[in-house]
């Protein structure tokens, strides 16, 4: 029998593999390991068969693999595959649970990366990591050198010019063992300092060599940061049939919670990319803040919904609009067009 379907419930080294034929009906089941299943796969499945994914960890380096060989991959957000798993959570359960998500004619799939994008994707990962660890550093300094008397200033720059202090000051009450630790900490913060900024001209350089992110930059609230991370996000946005679409993938449109006709919105919805959002999110507040300095018919907009609302509503609403400009611009390959951002 011809597969038409096949299910692929990705791990480490053991993968569980799921066939259907266009009747729906199982007829391949195979459990193999990393180095066996793609020869297997090749030799049962037809290129018109199509693959079926969760978008989950080493998803989008085995669907590039699969469509490298001719195959059409769906990669499915994992919360949609849940509602179809079977009884127990098992890797056969799991395959069989993909195999049937992908037949749905309103799935919703996630658009497989490119190497670009993870890279891109990388970095921002990367740089988010440094800066935790650089707060927890800094924290960690901060509670230190409280037992000892000593109150660190809540700023990070704040901190950084006080350190030297502490360790120059011989009558701070500080020991000379603990002003060597305190040294090792300092050191530490530099160096954590270092890797970030290492990243931001990194950014950097990434958005200025790339023609998308430099169009993208058009955008108000929108630099090298937002620009990297949505090209890194959404891509070409070619998944999203309308900007609204976008948006609310990212979160930022209201959820709901309606029934009987009556309609009920609350806040954000905070779906999709976090990361992304908040990203989104921060640029539009730096628009917010200049906003009543000028005239346009963005700033008039932004800052007549801060005025009626909450300067946090209004930047909400505007990271909901840089949102769809964006798709727009991403879609189209237009640059940024001041007069058509109302309509």
């Amino acid at each position: 029998m011809k597969l038409s379907r096949v299910g692929v419930d990705l791990a480490k080294n053991v993968f569980q593999l799921h066939g259907v034929d266009r009747h729906g009906r199982a007829i391949w089941r195979r459990r193999l390991t990393r180095k066996q299943w793609l020869s297997a796969l090749s030799a049962q499945a037809d290129p018109d068969c199509e693959i079926g994914m969760e978008a989950c960890a080493s998803a989008h380096h085995w669907a590039r693999t699969l469509q490298s060989l001719g195959y059409t991959v769906r990669l499915i957000p994992p919360q949609f595959v849940k509602p179809y798993v079977k009884s127990n959570k098992n890797d056969a359960n799991d395959a069989e649970a993909i195999c049937e998500a992908m037949s749905r004619p309103n799935m919703r799939f996630v658009t497989v990366k490119s190497v670009a994008q993870q890279d891109i994707q990388a970095t921002h990962r990367i740089r988010a990591e440094l800066m935790v660890q650089r707060k927890a550093k800094a924290n960690q300094i901060r509670g230190l050198v409280a037992e000892y008397g000593l109150v660190a200033p809540l700023t990070l720059p704040a901190l950084r010019a006080a350190i030297p202090h502490w360790l120059e000051d011989a009558e701070n009450g500080l020991t000379d063992y603990f002003r060597s630790l305190l040294n090792g900490l300092w050191s530490d913060l530099v160096l954590l300092d270092d890797r970030v900024l290492e990243m931001d001209r990194e950014i950097q350089r990434l958005a200025n060599r790339n023609e998308v992110t430099r169009r993208l930059q058009q955008l108000r609230g929108v630099g090298p940061m937002v620009a990297t991370a949505l090209v890194a996000t959404v891509g070409t946005a070619e998944q999203y049939p309308k900007g609204r679409h976008m948006a609310a993938a990212l979160g930022l449109t209201p959820r709901q919670n309606s029934s009987g006709g009556k309609e009920r919105l609350l806040g954000i919805s905070k779906r999709g990319d976090a990361y992304m959002r908040t990203l989104l999110i921060h640029g539009a507040r730096a628009v917010v803040s200049q906003a009543k300095h000028r005239e346009d018919r963005l700033s008039r907009w932004v800052t007549d919904i801060a005025t009626r609302r909450h300067p946090n509503v209004a930047a909400v609403a505007l990271a909901n609009k840089t949102a769809r400009m964006a798709w727009a611009m991403l879609r189209h390959g237009t640059d940024y067009d001041p007069d058509f951002v109302m309509s």
